[in-house]
C-alpha cells in the first residue's frame, strides 16, 4: 500500500487537480463525507449529538467546514471553534465558511486571550442539551513544517484537556494537530486522537512510533486517480498481509533441500540462546535446513537445544567465533544459500576480525545484526564493501553507532537515517531500522513502514528471531528486499496473535513458534481478498451474481 510523504502529497493533490481537473473543493467534499461515515461507523451516529469543531486557518480547517455541514444534515448539533476569524479565511475555506454561516451553525472565534473556563462552560451547557458526541481536531494537516507555540498551543491544550477530563473522544482530520507529517515528532505540542481519518494515502506519521497519538486510522478515498499515484513514482510502502504474495511457492513434491539451507553464525559464553532463538525462528518459518556453527566447547548447548537444526562445532574457536575458524567456515558455505552474522556473537579481537572477514568476502545473501553491526560500527569505511546482498538489522542504539549520531537523532529522522545508511554500496543492501514502526529502507531509494507488532516484544530475544526469519527467507530463494519486508510484518504479526490473549510476559520463542500461524493468517487473509473482489465483480454484473454470492456465503450451493 503506497504512502506519501507530506510534499509528494502535496504534489499528489496539485497533479489531480490540474492536471486530471478534479477541483481541490470536490476533494474536501469527499474528504468530509468520508470522514463523517468513519466517525459514525467507530462513535456511532452524530444524530441529535454536539459534535465540537476546532476550526484552523489552512485546507484542514477546510475539511472540518465540510464536516461540520455534513453532521448538520445528518441530524447532529455542530459547534465551530474557530481559532482564527473566519473572515481571514481564503480561497475553497471562504466559501464552506460562508456555508456553514448560511446555514446558521453555531460558532465562536477563539481570540488570542480565550478563557478557557468561559469555553468549557459553554460546551457543557450545549452538552447538556445534546450530548458530546466527539471533538474534531482540523486545526493543521500533513503541511505543519513550524513547532506550535502560543494561542495556538493553547487551543491544542484545550482539546486534549476536554479530552482527559470528560472523556469526550477526539477524531483527528488528516493528522494529529502539531505531529509532522514525515517524521511523527511532536512540534511543542500535538492532539492525541482516538481516531485519525486521513486522505488520499496514509503518511508516515501515522505508523511512526506506533501510531501512538493516531488511534484508529482510516484512510479515506477522496477521489485521487489511480493514474496520478503511478504517475508520481512514490517510493515508500506500508506493509500490509499482502506480503504472503512474496512467500516462496511450495510444491507438493517439495522436500527439505527445496526450501534453502541456512548457516547460523552466533552465539558466545552467555549468549548461546541468541543463535538458538536464530536458528528455532528459521526452522518455524520454513527453511528446509538449518546448520549452527558455534564455539566448540557450546556445541553441546546447541545440540541440545536445537534438536531438528545441525551444528558445526569450530574447533579454534573457544567461548566466540575466531578469524581462525575462517577457512573452515568457507567451506561450510558449500551447499548454503543464506547466513546469519551476528546474534550472541561477542566483540573479542579475533572475533572483530572474522566479522570483517565474512562481511567483505562471502558472496552468499547475509542477514547482519547485532554485535556484528557493532563491530562494523568500529570499520565504518568496510559497510560499503559487501561481498554480497546483505540485511542489516540494527536497533535505534546499533544505529547511533553505525552513523556516528546519537540515538535521539536516529528517532528524529527514522525514514531519512535508514535510508542514508548504505547509500554508496557496491552491492543491494537493505537496512531494517527496528522499533515501533520498523522501517526497511533499499540502498536503491524504496522504503517500506511495518505497521505490526506490540509493546510486548519488548523483551529480549526478539531481535534475533527477526534475524533468522529474515535469514530463512533469503536461503528460501528471496531476494533481500522481499525477504526484509515479509520478515518484518510476520515477525510483528505473531505478536500480535499472542497479544491477543496476554498484553505483554510472552517471550521470543513463543513468536518464533507463532510464525506459522502469522504464515496461515497472512494467506488466509490474501484469500479472502482475492475472494472479495470476485465478490464484487459479480455483484456489479447482474443481480444474478449477487444470489450466487449470497448463497456461497450462507454456505449454500449456488442455484
Amino acid at each position: 500500500m503506497n504512502i506519501a510523504m507530506a510534499a509528494e502529497m502535496q504534489q499528489l493533490d496539485r497533479l489531480t487537480i490540474d492536471e486530471y481537473g478534479i477541483p481541490g473543493i470536490v476533494l474536501m467534499e469527499n474528504a468530509g463525507q468520508g470522514t463523517v461515515a468513519f466517525m459514525e461507523r467507530e462513535l456511532g451516529s452524530c444524530a441529535g449529538k454536539t459534535v465540537v469543531l476546532f476550526i484552523g486557518p489552512g485546507n484542514n480547517g477546510d475539511d472540518g467546514l465540510v464536516i461540520a455541514r455534513r453532521i448538520q444534515q445528518g441530524g447532529g448539533h455542530p459547534f465551530l471553534l474557530f481559532a482564527l476569524p473566519p473572515e481571514r479565511l481564503k480561497g475553497d475555506a471562504a466559501i464552506n465558511a460562508l456555508i456553514v454561516n448560511n446555514l446558521k451553525c453555531d460558532s465562536i472565534v477563539l481570540g488570542d486571550s480565550f478563557d478557557r473556563a468561559e469555553i468549557t462552560t459553554t460546551i457543557l451547557r450545549r452538552h447538556g442539551e445534546h450530548p458530546v458526541g466527539c471533538l474534531v481536531d482540523a486545526l493543521f494537516g500533513t503541511g505543519l513544517g513550524r513547532e506550535i507555540t502560543g494561542h495556538l498551543a493553547r487551543v491544542i491544550a484545550l482539546i486534549n484537556d476536554l479530552h482527559n477530563e470528560f472523556n469526550w473522544p477526539v477524531a483527528a482530520v488528516d493528522l494529529p494537530s502539531g505531529l509532522e507529517a514525515d517524521t511523527g515528532q511532536v512540534l511543542g505540542t500535538a492532539v492525541r486522537a482516538d481516531l485519525t481519518a486521513t486522505y488520499g494515502l496514509a503518511k508516515p506519521a501515522h505508523y511512526l512510533d506506533g501510531g501512538a497519538a493516531i488511534g484508529s486510522l482510516k484512510i479515506v478515498d477522496i477521489g485521487i486517480p489511480d493514474a496520478a499515484v503511478q504517475q508520481s513514482e512514490l517510493r515508500g510502502e506500508v506493509l500490509t498481509p499482502a506480503v504472503a504474495t512474496r512467500l516462496p511457492k511450495r510444491s507438493i513434491d517439495s522436500h527439505k533441500g527445496s526450501h534453502g539451507h541456512l548457516l547460523v553464525l552466533g552465539g558466545s559464553t552467555g549468549k548461546t540462546g541468541a543463535a538458538i532463538l536464530s536458528s528455532r525462528a528459521a526452522l518455524h518459518s520454513g527453511c528446509g535446513l538449518v546448520t549452527a556453527a558455534v564455539p566448540h566447547n557450546l556445541n553441546t548447548v546447541f545440540e541440545q537445544n536445537l534438536i531438528e537444526a545441525m551444528t558445526i562445532a569450530l574447533p579454534c574457536s573457544v567461548g566466540c567465533l575466531s578469524i581462525k575458524d575462517s577457512t573452515l567456515i568457507f567451506d561450510t558455505l558449500t551447499g548454503k544459500t543464506a547466513v546469519v552474522l551476528g546474534p550472541g556473537l561477542g566483540t573479542g579481537q579475533e572475533t572483530k576480525e572474522l566479522v570483517v572477514h565474512l562481511y567483505r568476502n562471502v558472496p552468499l545473501p547475509m542477514v547482519v545484526d547485532a554485535d556484528a553491526l557493532n563491530i562494523l560500527s568500529e570499520h565504518k569505511d568496510v559497510l560499503a564493501e559487501p561481498g554480497g546482498p546483505r540485511v542489516l538489522t540494527p536497533h535505534p542504539g546499533e544505529m547511533a553507532r553505525l552513523t556516528g549520531q546519537t540515538t535521539p537523532d536516529i528517532q528524529r529522522r527514522r525514514i531519512a537515517t535508514a535510508g542514508s545508511l548504505c547509500l554508496d554500496c557496491r552491492e543491494e543492501v537493505v537496512t531494517v531500522l527496528k522499533g515501533a514502526g520498523t522501517i526497511i529502507a533499499h540502498n536503491h531509494g524504496n522504503w517500506a513502514i511495518n505497521p505490526t507488532g506490540n509493546q510486548g516484544m519488548a523483551t529480549g530475544g526478539m531481535g534475533d528471531v527477526l534475524a533468522g526469519l529474515i535469514g530463512s527467507l533469503l536461503a528460501q530463494g528471496l531476494s533481500s528486499w522481499d525477504a526484509a519486508c515479509t520478515g518484518v510484518y510476520l515477525h510483528g504479526l505473531a505478536a500480535d496473535i499472542l497479544a491477543r490473549k496476554t498484553a505483554y510476559g510472552y517471550t521470543a520463542s513463543e513468536v518464533a513458534a507463532m510464525l506459522p500461524e502469522a504464515v496461515k493468517e497472512c494467506i488466509q487473509h490474501k484469500q479472502e481478498t482475492i475472494y472479495e473482489k470476485s465478490t464484487r465483480y459479480h455483484d456489479n454484473r447482474s443481480d444474478h451474481g449477487k444470489c450466487i454470492h449470497a448463497r456461497q456465503r450462507a454456505g449454500q450451493a449456488p442455484l
